[in-house]
């Protein structure tokens, strides 16, 4: 069989059993990552297939697309309103958190391979950074819903801090091979490459944002103008000294968050792109990797591994975030955990086999095994975490499917569909339905039957209901669909009892016969919750006072509108 034959049949087999393999996936508790990994290796020199895959350098070109890929999609989904309770501590866990973790495994890596001290850093900063496909992967995937603030906090950090690793480790693995740069040199590598990343990513972002709700194309081009327009920001980025990588995610982050039908066609397609670029990215890299070699590092990568985790990651947690943000102690805590590794360490390990790196082996080899164990330590248990740490809030009723109507150029009208499970609506007339102001009812459908649906027509349980609205309309659509399983999770997470975040604490105070001091006689309860978390509140923060959980249950803003109350129990 001739190579392009080999090339077609191999990777088409390979792709499609690691998309049913990820049915697989949720059902024997393994991230779906690690799956890929394992499939690359069984394909592998060692493994059933026996391809021979031993090209760093197409396995390094590969990576880069794939992160490109996987960052612009994540810049596409990220909305701009996260950034109010999460950038500045994302920043800070970018920067200050990379360069601590990376110092601190670097010192464990230099006593346990026993390299010299830039040797280990460079260990160090390979292993330094979260992982975008990693955490975006496992939170969707386990059907995690985090609070806002972690949640953000997360999201930025996982989105942002490949710069300062990737900056890293290409200063010392130029140290080794090369000699020592002046410090100058350093500070100006450093400052072009956030400077430049973020100057190209945001303006080049703006411009095609733009371009796109300006051109009427085709609406399978949107998607592929969008991708162009990623891969030419990142390049140009790259080719004058900056980020490409902080580059695409910026330049995803401006075009996702430009309102218009563009969006559309962009979204469903960047998100089966972006999978394909994880499937085919942990392909390549379990290809690259030979089993039997790592055993050699088994033992001594499991160490670092575990001290990257339990000691590293909570350190640099730690310091970047508890002396300048209020974060709670188990916020702190899951977003420790949660420091996952995934294909960026290897990618970057990629890298000082090619620059020439001596013993780069090791590089690649220790780097494998710390995101093997990353993934299933970490990744396999975030769920159970995240319900430990009480960090996770319930998540609401959503429409079972939506979509743009493309009839307006902005704040489009779209087509809602939700299934009546509410048995408050269990024969109730659609004439007695409180739809927001400009939702209608377009179709109703009972067992597989579209009704003509009248404002006497009577709901029933199973009824499947279409609804045309504009986004802003989804609040009031969810509540009034809501489901009795959610409903029951809500009031057992917020309480029986809701109340105004403008009530008054005095007439608050009187009702349930609580002491305030004299200063908060005056301030609504919404006032005196925010203040008690520290500011920037988000929903599923909750104050212990007086013998109740007060749970902030809805925010716009910064301000709470509406509180729980919930007993302890």
């Amino acid at each position: 069989m001739d190579t392009i034959n080999s090339l077609f049949l191999f990777s088409g087999f390979l792709i499609a059993l690691s998309i049913v393999a990820s049915r697989v996936s949720s059902r024997i508790g393994v991230p779906l990552l690690v799956l890929f990994l394992g499939l690359g290796m069984m394909a592998g020199e060692e493994g059933v297939l026996g391809i021979e895959f031993d090209d760093y350098s197409l396995a390094y070109l590969i990576g880069h697309l794939a992160l490109a890929m996987i960052l612009l999609d994540g810049g596409l989904r990220t909305r701009l309103k996260t950034f109010r309770v999460g950038l500045k501590p994302a920043l800070s866990l970018a920067t200050l958190g990379v360069f601590v973790t990376s110092g601190l495994v670097g010192l464990l890596a230099t006593w346990i391979f026993n390299l010299s001290l830039v040797e280990g850093l460079l260990v160090g900063a390979i292993v330094g950074s979260t992982d975008a496909a990693a955490v975006f992967s496992m939170l969707s995937g386990q059907g995690v819903t985090l609070n806002e603030r972690v949640g953000a906090t997360l999201e930025i950090e996982s989105g942002t801090n490949d710069p300062m690793a990737i900056f890293l480790t290409i200063t010392l693995a130029e140290v080794l091979v090369n000699g020592a740069s002046g410090v100058g040199h350093t500070l100006i590598t450093f400052v072009s490459q956030f400077g430049l990343g973020l100057l190209f990513g945001v303006g080049g972002g703006w411009l095609a944002a733009k371009l796109l709700r300006w051109l009427d194309l085709a609406s399978g081009l949107y998607s592929l103008l969008a991708l162009a327009s990623g891969f030419f920001i990142f390049g140009l980025t790259s080719a004058t000294g900056g980020s490409g990588f902080l580059a695409i995610y910026l330049a995803g982050l401006m075009i996702g968050n430009q309102p218009g039908r563009h969006l559309t066609h962009i979204l469903p397609v960047h998100d089966g792109l972006a999978w394909l670029s994880q499937i085919g990215l942990f392909l390549v890299l379990g290809l690259l990797v030979t089993p039997s070699e790592m055993i050699d590092y088994a033992v001594p990568g499991a160490v670092l591994a575990l001290g990257l985790i339990f000691v590293a990651r909570p350190l640099a947690v730690l310091v970047s975030l508890k002396p300048f943000f209020s974060f709670r102690w188990r916020e702190l805590g899951f977003i420790s955990w949660v420091g996952l590794r995934g294909a960026v360490p290897i990618v970057l390990a990629i890298f000082p086999v090619i620059a020439g790196v001596e013993n780069a082996t090791l590089y690649f080899n220790v780097a494998f095994f710390v995101v093997l164990m990353s993934l299933l330590m970490q990744g396999a248990s975030l769920a159970r975490v995240a319900r430990w740490m009480r960090v996770e809030v319930p998540a609401g009723t959503t429409p079972n499917r939506r979509g743009a109507l493309g009839v307006l150029p902005e704040n489009d009208y779209e087509m809602f569909v939700y299934k009546v499970e509410n048995e408050a609506l269990e024969n109730v007339s659609i004439r007695l339905l409180r739809f927001p102001s400009g939702a209608l009812i377009s179709g109703l459908f009972r067992k597989h039957t579209m009704l003509h649906a009248k404002g006497s027509t009577r709901l029933k349980l199973g009824d499947v209901i279409c609804v045309i609205g504009r986004s802003e309309d989804l609040p009031a659509l969810n509540r009034l669909f809501n489901g009795d399983a959610t409903l029951k999770r809500e009031r057992a997470f917020f309480g029986t009892f809701t109340l105004d975040g403008e009530a008054v604490m005095g007439d608050v105070a009187d009702a349930y016969g609580l002491t305030l001091s004299a200063g908060e006689q005056n301030m609504t309860l919404g006032e005196f919750v925010s203040l008690r978390v520290g500011g920037h509140p988000v929903v599923g923060d909750d104050v212990d006072w007086h013998g109740f959980h007060w749970v902030v249950s809805s925010v716009e803003g910064n301000r709470v509108t509406k509180v729980g109350l919930r007993l302890y129990h």
